[in-house]
């Protein structure tokens, strides 16, 4: 954009916006905004943050209705179980969602860093909001850092990082909830850190973790740690929609005292929108990597043309093709095309739940282990049998030869199979000499429970060759 040159008066983006000339960081104070992009962002922010604190204490039939057990390996995603047995649909799932990121960021850019990301909602609508709420505004603020020690300081300061604390422990605590659940956290909590010293050492190093980020760290989360932030400036075209600026409409840019001189385009130079910017950037320098689509500048230019009484949308969501050509494209061929693709992945992982059965059933011939004449008339295999239990309650497995007509006798039965477990047992299966048709005959066994036919396992039945030979 050659409209936005160093020429013009602004900084150009060929280095951080918190980062000074000699390298030190610069602390964004940002300025309160609002406008309907921030209500919606904090009406879903507040749904998010429900859902997050409330779901570990919902059960559904006596489980938590969502945990990540990763050292048991042990996943409950809304109510459905999964085991260990069960990865490939974890695998399966979190490759379709990196393909889902991916096409979703083609289309719309950075959108899921201003609206969904934990660090932005916890950022700008739970510390950012005490910080106003003890410190004031963003000048507030910035007079309090460069006032020398005193009362007010100290206990403004003290008050707000203790707050700051207590909301790092709770989130710690919750988070830790959702891999043990919120029954097993109570137990440690209650029995103290001599009896789970490893639990509350994960509580500490996770709450100091989460204190440290939004405390000190905060937007260097987006510039300089996340890599989403540095995959997105790969992923996104001139027909990605972004938070931009209409350097068509908004060039060059004058304070309203001149623009009646003419020649002057509808930005009226009150950097608005860079006060406002959580990542302190100029969004007016085009796209850049700090941007994390939060709105907060389009809020902020909005209220300024109402006020000037010049037309909203300066920035405005919209591709850098919308903009160069003047007609928005938000919902062009392209973006309808990758939506339908990113319906058919969602669709995709709601079939693998949807087809994942309550049971899975392994049948082998023991190993090492040839057929057995049984009585004057018959011949027995030794097969092993396992049993995954993916249902929450018990169950007892039987078994029957579907095809061709035989009998089965247990060496030890798979009994009661405790939910999430496995359950074991060796059995032989008794087939008529006069049914063996080659040395390896297909056999069909059925597995039972509660008397209904659950599932058909096929196997191969070895017998001598030489009985059916005439």
């Amino acid at each position: 954009m050659a409209e936005n040159d160093k020429s013009n008066g602004a900084s150009y983006r060929d280095k951080l916006s918190t980062v000074d000339n000699s390298g030190r960081r610069v602390w964004v104070y940002a300025k309160k905004v609002k406008g309907k992009y921030y209500n919606k962002r904090q009406a879903l922010a507040l749904i998010l943050l429900a859902f997050l604190f409330i779901t570990p204490f919902i059960k559904y039939k006596g489980d938590p209705i969502m945990l990540f057990n990763v050292i048991e390996r042990k996943f409950i995603i809304f109510g459905v179980i999964f085991w260990p047995q069960d990865i490939h649909l974890i695998l399966l799932v979190f490759i379709t969602i990196l393909v889902f990121v991916a096409l979703f960021t083609v289309i719309f850019g950075r959108l899921f860093c201003g609206w969904v990301c934990p660090q932005t909602i916890f950022m700008e609508f739970v510390f950012r909001k005490i910080e106003w709420a003890i410190e004031g505004d963003a000048a507030s603020q910035r007079k309090l850092d460069k006032a020398p020690w005193g009362f007010d300081k100290l206990w403004r300061k003290s008050l707000k990082h203790f707050i700051f604390f207590l909301i790092a422990i709770a989130t710690a605590a919750i988070f830790l909830s959702y891999i043990l659940s919120i029954d097993q956290l109570k137990v440690y909590l209650l029995e103290g850190p001599q009896i789970h010293p490893g639990g509350f050492a994960g509580l500490l190093v996770f709450s100091g973790l989460f204190y440290f980020v939004f405390a000190f760290f905060r937007e260097q989360v987006c510039t300089i740690a996340c890599p989403y932030g540095r995959l997105q400036s790969v992923l996104i075209d001139k027909k990605s929609i972004i938070v931009g600026y209409d350097y068509i409409r908004g060039e060059p840019r004058g304070p309203l005292s001149k623009a009646k001189e003419g020649n002057l385009g509808d930005c009226v130079a009150c950097k608005a929108c860079v006060v406002v910017c959580p990542t302190g950037i100029d969004i007016r320098n085009g796209t850049q990597m700090e941007c994390i689509n939060c709105t907060a500048c389009m809020d902020a230019c909005d209220a300024v043309m109402e006020r000037t009484g010049r037309p909203k949308g300066l920035i405005r969501y919209d591709s850098e093709e919308g903009i160069e050509t003047g007609q928005r494209s938000v919902f062009n061929a392209r973006s309808i095309a990758y939506s339908a693709v990113l319906s058919l992945l969602i669709l995709f992982v709601v079939a693998l739940f949807a087809m994942r059965e309550d049971s899975e059933t392994t049948i082998l011939r023991a190993r090492g282990t040839l057929f057995q004449e049984f009585g004057s008339d018959s011949i027995s295999n030794i097969y092993t049998i396992q049993v995954v239990n993916k249902i929450r309650k018990p169950v007892n497995i039987n078994m029957k030869v579907l095809s061709p007509k035989g009998n089965i006798k247990y060496i030890m039965a798979p009994g009661t199979i405790e939910k999430g477990t496995v359950g074991k047992g060796q059995f032989l299966v008794i087939l008529a000499k006069k049914d063996l048709k080659s040395s390896k005959t297909p056999i069909v066994i059925g597995i039972y429970s509660e008397g209904k036919l659950i599932e058909e396992y096929k196997s191969a039945f070895v017998g001598p060759g030489y009985l059916n030979n005439d």
